[in-house]
């Protein structure tokens, strides 16, 4: 059974992806302002910062959100 998400902006979208993005968009220093986590605030880099997220679904949840928030234009 496929699964279709016709609806759901993140389909598609690896979280790779969205840290590389957010980080282009906002820089370490901001990304760790707006979501306070370790691997964003000291000595971040995108491998520490995606196997955090991969097993901690709470971050992850708000990683998705201001990605969200960002590719509405409602960051600002």
């Amino acid at each position: 059974m496929s699964q279709k998400q016709p609806k759901n902006p993140l389909h598609g979208i690896t979280l790779k992806q969205i840290v590389t993005e957010l980080v282009d968009h906002y820089g370490w220093e901001e990304l760790g302002a707006r979501i306070n986590i370790r691997s964003f605030n000291h000595d971040p880099s995108l491998k520490s910062s995606l196997k955090f997220l991969r097993r901690t679904p709470w971050a992850r949840e708000k990683v998705e959100e201001l990605y969200l928030e960002m590719i509405a234009g409602l960051d600002e």
